[in-house]
């Protein structure tokens, strides 16, 4: 008898599970709209340029060695990872209540951070403290949360299925009601899945509400540059909220905007009270790190701070995320019009509308798995695909397979 035998068999990740069904499928149509990875036109990985550049420079350099980094990781990784975040000239960095920890991925950063607030959030025991995540979210949300300890995760209204759209008013409404104190979790930009974000002045009033409530912004910033094709404007939330004297946590990851999915380039941005505060806060982020990976890797790290801490090196950075950025929002803007074009029922504006990686199309289940069985096109049950899946070759076959399902399911 093992001593594993009671052991249950988990459910698969959907998304690897959608990626694996996918490669299995021996149709030569098959088309993956499913994970969240960007592809070229020919629907190939992209290993950005100005990474290949960096990483010879970094493979050249004899100087570097496989010590350990600091538990906190690389300094200049992570001041240069929080300037992108609050911008160079942030108030708050120039007061010295900015810090950050270079963590394994966003997931990472999350992780980091949901462990401390559990801890010390509000000084207390936080087990019961709500944690509120947006309906729908990305489904690591939820789990990042209770396992660290947190048994009230809950949703706060986001998407309105009928508009396509922001639910603005019962985004308003639930943070009207959530008591003091409570954490949210907001996605800075690009938000995943619906790709549907608050306009600059829905942000301001969504800000009110949580600095009159006593609520606490959590950001999860995985793809800055890579919604919009400018770093500024995807961090506009970011650093609105910063302005208006919150204290926060910001998640970021550089999996999407370097290209670095395998690398788990993550860092966690904190802006605190004042410098005293900080460096409580980064001395009890130490101890969580020390029991979790100890110490982080480096690769990574020192590719992505090479590279924003060179100006030419930036500027060839900057323009490489605007490409990708760029055909996104070409495949968004395609779709739209071939969808159009073919009389598909219903309203399609919310292709365009919608911004980042990923797009809600509004498709019901039934509809999906018609999409999935009958046209070998893999997206997520929630109907929510992934717009670099798209490319100019297959953009027709997805369309009309849109409409074909649209038209025959209901």
């Amino acid at each position: 008898m093992s001593l594993f035998s009671e052991v249950p068999q988990a459910a698969p990740v959907a998304v690897f599970k959608l990626t694996a069904d996918f490669r299995d499928d021996k149709d030569p149509n098959k088309v993956n709209l499913g994970v969240g990875a960007y592809r070229t036109d020919e629907g190939q990985p992209w290993v950005l340029p100005v990474v290949r550049k960096v990483e010879k420079i970094i493979a050249d350099d004899h100087s570097l060695n496989h010590e350990y980094l600091p538990i906190l990781g690389l300094p200049e990784f992570r001041s240069s990872s929080s300037k992108i975040a609050l911008g160079e000239d942030s108030p708050a960095i120039l007061e010295n209540r900015v810090g950050a920890v270079q963590c394994l991925g966003g997931t990472g950063a999350l992780k980091i951070g949901a462990e401390f607030l559990h801890r010390w959030h509000n000084g207390q025991d936080n087990t019961k403290t709500p944690v509120y995540v947006s309906a729908p979210t990305w489904e690591n949300h939820n789990a990042v949360f209770a396992n660290a300890g947190f048994e009230d995760v809950r949703p706060y209204k986001y998407w309105d299925a009928e508009k396509r759209g922001l639910d603005l008013s019962g985004f308003l409404s639930d943070l009207e009601s959530a008591p003091e104190h409570s954490i949210f979790v907001l996605h800075a930009c690009a938000h995943n899945p619906t790709g549907t974000d608050p306009s600059q002045d829905e942000w301001k009033q969504v800000a009110e509400v949580m600095k009159r409530r006593n609520l606490f912004v959590f950001f999860d910033s995985a793809y800055q540059g890579f919604a919009s094709g400018c770093l500024d404007k995807d961090a506009w939330a970011v650093r609105y909220f910063v302005s208006q004297g919150f204290e926060i946590f910001c998640a970021q990851s550089f999996s999407k905007n370097f290209g670095l999915y395998n690398e788990r380039v993550g860092n966690l941005t904190i802006v605190a009270k004042d410098n005293e505060n900080l460096t409580r806060v980064l001395s009890q982020m130490e101890k969580i790190v020390r029991i979790t990976w100890s110490n982080p890797p480096s690769q990574g790290a020192r590719l992505v701070s090479i590279t924003l801490n060179d100006p030419e090196l930036f500027a060839e950075w900057k323009d490489n995320v605007k490409t990708m950025a760029d055909r996104v929002l070409l495949m968004r803007a395609q779709l739209k019009a071939k969808l159009q074009a073919l009389g598909t029922p219903g309203t399609w504006e919310h292709i365009t509308e919608q911004i980042g990686m990923f797009s809600f199309t509004g498709l019901n289940p039934q509809q999906v798995q018609y999409m999935v069985k009958q046209k070998h096109i893999y997206l997520m049950a929630s109907g929510r695909i992934n717009m670099c899946g798209l490319t100019t070759k297959n953009i027709d076959y997805v369309a009309e397979s849109i409409h074909e399902a649209v038209t025959t399911v209901q």
